[in-house]
């Protein structure tokens, strides 16, 4: 499925002013110590020295040959609408929308979603723009395996009791983050993820399992590393 053309599609790229060149470097010259960017830089420093999450992404894309760099492949911006971040994958960079993030809970979830992309970005040959399953599987991998859908924030969204709940916040945070970032109707939007869910449900990579809880995400961490030192003793 390769939808609309270049033309006719700005891949997302709307919500996210601060790509645009120009709009980047007057940004620059204005922001201070004390701005929102400040802030986004402080609390991502923060997720990615203490999130059990994030770094297991990072080993991982590390092992992987991806080595992550804070200052080469982040980028604290204004965005557009409630969007909390993207993954620019012409650059292979991760962007933080630095006015749409308050609390640090939000950033390590929002590191986390985005780590996978570029996880996903790394160990696979994704086809982000042209191929909608490629670009539904790594949305439901993310939405998974990221915190979004744990129940401690649905609780806060007061979104809980269903049956399957999991699998319903999973199939609805993918099809919404596709529909905000392809011009195509919410009916193929759906067909395609309910196409490819079982299969990107349950490919749990880097983590094993789901990871529920931040103790989770700290045992398959350890897993991970200890799985590395295994092979290299074999």
């Amino acid at each position: 499925l390769n939808g609309s053309t270049k033309q006719d599609d700005d891949y997302g790229y709307n919500l996210f002013p601060d790509r645009n060149t120009a709009k980047s470097k007057k940004a620059f010259i204005t922001q201070s110590l004390f701005t929102f960017n400040h802030k986004c830089q402080v609390m991502l420093q923060f997720a990615m020295e203490t999130s059990p999450y994030a770094k297991l992404l990072l080993s991982a894309m590390k092992s992987s040959g991806c080595t992550v760099y804070k200052d080469r492949h982040f980028s604290c911006e204004d965005c557009d609408g409630s969007v909390s971040g993207g993954f620019d994958a012409n650059s292979s960079q991760i962007v933080l929308c630095q006015n749409n993030i308050h609390q640090q809970a939000h950033m390590n979830r929002v590191v986390t979603h985005e780590l996978i992309h570029a996880f996903d970005h790394c160990r696979a040959h994704v086809d982000w723009f042209n191929n909608y399953r490629h670009l539904a599987c790594s949305e439901i991998r993310a939405a998974n395996l990221s915190g979004d859908c744990s129940f401690s924030s649905e609780i806060n969204r007061f979104n809980f009791g269903l049956k399957n709940h999991r699998q319903e916040c999973v199939r609805g945070r993918a099809l919404r983050s596709i529909l905000a970032v392809r011009k195509i109707s919410h009916e193929e939007a759906g067909k395609i993820v309910d196409e490819v869910f079982d299969s990107c449900f349950n490919d749990t990579a880097p983590f094993g399992r789901i990871p529920h809880t931040n103790k989770d995400a700290k045992f398959a961490t350890r897993h991970y590393e200890s799985r590395d030192r295994y092979h290299a003793n074999v």
